[in-house]
């Protein structure tokens, strides 16, 4: 017998406990908040959410999410086109952007490198990236993946790509300690270590 005293919250608290970071009791939680609002406030909640999940766009140059097929980060001509930062996805492109130490543009690959999760470099947005150093003035590839096993194999794979293009490959600096993921960083932190960057082969153990 269920200890649920609706079936209707039991499906709603499901459905929020398959969310990352939602258990049951805090999906019961939100839940319970939800029935002592206006129902207004639950219809704008489900609206927003159907109209994001609908009508969100990825940019065309970057796989940015964007209201649009050009980002905003890609779309503002003060922004250093000719410099790249190479992230694993949109949280990374936040999380950098809150430190307002970086003007260039973004490319995100959407992951890293994991065959123990079957993610290969053909799963990822490599083949553009290296098109897109082809076709445009692209200056410098900034790498700026997480400090993981999986990062540095996304890296190199990466770097052996590019190296014998006429481009400035740099990672940032080791203020990010190994392991960590960009997002739990602090703006300092991460600001110092875009800002304090390397040529890539410096961070290679020789």
């Amino acid at each position: 017998m269920s200890s649920f005293p609706s079936k209707l919250v039991e499906a709603s608290v499901n459905e929020l406990s398959r969310l990352p970071g939602i258990g049951k009791k805090t999906a019961m939680r939100l839940c319970l908040h939800l029935l002592k609002q206006d129902a207004v406030v639950a219809e704008s909640l489900g609206n927003s959410i159907l109209k994001m999940r609908k009508n969100i766009k990825y940019c065309t140059n970057c796989f940015n999410i964007s209201d649009s097929d050009i980002c905003e980060i890609c779309a503002n001509p003060k922004r250093d086109h000719s410099l790249i930062c190479i992230v694993e996805d949109v949280r990374d492109v936040m999380a950098i952007e809150n430190t307002a130490q970086f003007q260039g543009i973004y490319h995100i690959l959407g992951g890293v490198i994991s065959p123990i999760e079957g993610i290969g470099p053909n799963d990822l947005n490599i083949e553009f990236l290296i098109e897109k150093v082809k076709s445009k003035n692209i200056h410098e590839i900034i790498m700026a993946l997480s400090t993981t096993i999986e990062g540095d194999t996304t890296n190199f794979y990466i770097y052996k790509l590019l190296k014998n293009f006429p481009v400035i490959i740099s990672t940032i600096a080791r203020g990010i300690s190994v392991g960590d993921e960009l997002e739990y960083a602090d703006e300092v932190t991460l600001g110092r270590s875009i800002i304090n960057r390397i040529p890539y082969e410096s961070s290679l153990i020789k």
